[in-house]
């Protein structure tokens, strides 16, 4: 999955109230939004969380353009509402939105991120270093089971029906705990972990070999 984080840092300096906020370190009088000098605490406890937002929202949409854009929308979100945040995990918080979003974007309509260096922008040492440095890519060979094993996986995930594919994304993908995917999803956590034990199960039949039967079992020892 791509990462989008730079993407969305773009959009965080041209939201209105930072400018407002140029005057005073505080929120201004009667409004819920982060003043200015809460703006680096948003980078610092939300934005790290990006990409996964963005993984969230691709396999709860099954589709990498409208999670982009419900990502997006969960950001400009989750900044007017930081002042709203009361500590506690930060990465729930931002998901419980992303996931909000993603349920009214489904309503209203019935991996990694690649860094390109332009050698013409560097100067002669910097050009002479960066061709010392081996391509880190994988051949071609190596490169074409990977997108299979991808692929393949990924269809097997967006393949689990809801509620069980959320809680496998947030537990195994993004490594939530059960409480704040209890937090996020708003269920009780025994739910949570019914859930999981559930879609992992629907998971493993999809990716793994059928188990032989007693018969084949014997006639493969002979």
């Amino acid at each position: 999955m791509r990462g989008i984080g730079r993407d969305i840092v773009k959009i965080i300096p041209s939201l209105p109230f930072t400018a407002r906020g140029a005057a005073g370190s505080g929120p201004a009088p009667g409004s819920s939004s982060p003043g200015a000098g809460q703006c680096d605490e948003f980078r610092r406890l939300i934005l790290p969380h990006l990409d996964g937002a963005y993984n969230l929202a691709c396999y709860l949409t099954r589709d990498p353009v409208l999670g982009e854009d419900i990502v997006q929308d969960a950001m400009v979100r989750a900044f007017r509402a930081f002042g709203q945040f009361r500590g506690g995990s930060a990465r729930a918080w931002l998901f419980a939105i992303v996931r909000n979003c993603c349920r009214t974007a489904q309503a209203g309509a019935g991996g990694a991120l690649a860094l390109v260096v332009n050698e013409a922008s560097l100067g002669e040492d910097g050009a002479a270093k960066l061709a010392q440095h081996p391509d880190p890519a994988p051949d071609p060979e190596e490169q074409a089971v990977q997108s299979d094993t991808t692929a393949r996986v990924r269809a097997a995930i967006e393949a689990i029906p809801e509620p069980f594919r959320e809680v496998v994304v947030l537990r195994d993908l993004e490594g939530l705990s059960y409480a704040e995917i209890a937090e996020v999803s708003g269920t009780p956590i025994g739910t949570v972990m019914s859930r999981l034990a559930r879609g992992r199960a629907i998971l493993a039949k999809e990716l793994l070999p059928p188990a032989k039967s007693n018969d084949e079992q014997s006639r493969s020892a002979k």
